[in-house]
């Protein structure tokens, strides 16, 4: 098994090339938060692994065509398991956690693994990596720093309380605590520069 999950990591890394918010930087990070909270809460690898290498694979396609990347990225994961033959039960539970992994997707995640993967992905946008992948973004977007904020009151703060796993929840306390701490500076030293 460990000679496929090195075949899909090698073919998801040549498909997110660049670095960016969603680059394989990011997928690295979801996959080792996906391998910590996996194994304390005692989730499939076989399902969990590959579905947290490819969950974001689509993303370069979703900004060029607007496709959501979680319904693209779960065809381009089952098309490409198959074809390197990776046990065909597990294909199912890789696919649904990949398009229930998004924030947004309207999709409940049905399965440890899937729960897992969320947990995961949002971990990373949360703390002194989520913090840096916002203002990234903005950044990439053309946005400035009022831009990025509200990205935090939109979506960031709310997520430590999104997290399906208990093992989740503890890694979120740390992580929502450190961005309020964040934007209480950030608000106090854009507010003594407007003065």
């Amino acid at each position: 098994m460990d000679d496929r999950i090195a075949l899909v990591r090698e073919y998801v890394k040549a498909a997110l090339r660049g670095a960016g918010a969603h680059g394989f930087d990011h997928t690295g990070r979801v996959v080792h938060l996906s391998e910590v909270i996996g194994t304390q809460e005692g989730a499939d690898m076989t399902i969990l692994l590959p579905a947290a290498l490819f969950h974001d694979i689509a993303r370069p396609l979703e900004e060029e065509t607007g496709t959501p990347h979680e319904e693209a990225g779960a065809r381009m994961a089952e098309s490409y398991l198959r074809s390197i033959h990776y046990p065909e039960d597990c294909i199912p539970g890789i696919v649904h956690a990949i398009r229930a992994h998004r924030y947004s997707s309207g999709i409940a995640p049905g399965t440890l693994e899937a729960r897992v993967l969320s947990d995961a992905d949002n971990l990373d946008a949360m703390g002194a990596v989520g913090i840096a992948r916002t203002f990234m973004q903005a950044g990439e977007q053309g946005r400035g720093i009022a831009d990025a904020t509200a990205h935090f009151y939109e979506k960031l703060l709310n997520l430590k309380d999104r997290m399906y796993t208990e093992s989740a929840r503890e890694i979120a306390e740390g992580r929502h605590a450190l961005l309020v701490a964040f934007l209480d500076a950030l608000d106090s030293e854009i507010g003594v520069l407007e003065r």
